[in-house]
């Protein structure tokens, strides 16, 4: 599902988002590098693909995340078949 072929641009700005060491540290590179609804995007996303991680059904994840039936959707799809970005970190959070 990769769209972005890997260069070293794109390199080096994850090596950059590595070395960020707190939440706080996170919070502020996005802040800078992202518009509000950028970041707001993200994070909903988030949350929906962990609560579809969780087993959560469309209907409840609308409700309570505000998040379009679109988005679960695309969200729904990237954990079926996407990279595996997300199950690496659920697995790390313990999610």
């Amino acid at each position: 599902m990769r769209k972005n072929k890997d260069g070293p641009r794109s390199e080096e700005f994850y090596k950059a988002i590595l070395k960020l060491e707190t939440e706080e540290e996170c919070r502020l590179f996005f802040e800078d590098i992202c518009s509000i609804s950028e970041i707001m995007a993200m994070e909903q996303r988030y949350e929906v693909a962990k609560r579809l991680y969780n087993g959560a059904i469309y209907s409840t994840i609308m409700e309570e995340t505000g998040a379009s039936s679109a988005i679960i959707s695309r969200v729904n799809r990237s954990l079926q078949y996407g990279a595996g970005g997300y199950e690496i970190v659920f697995s790390r959070m313990g999610d």
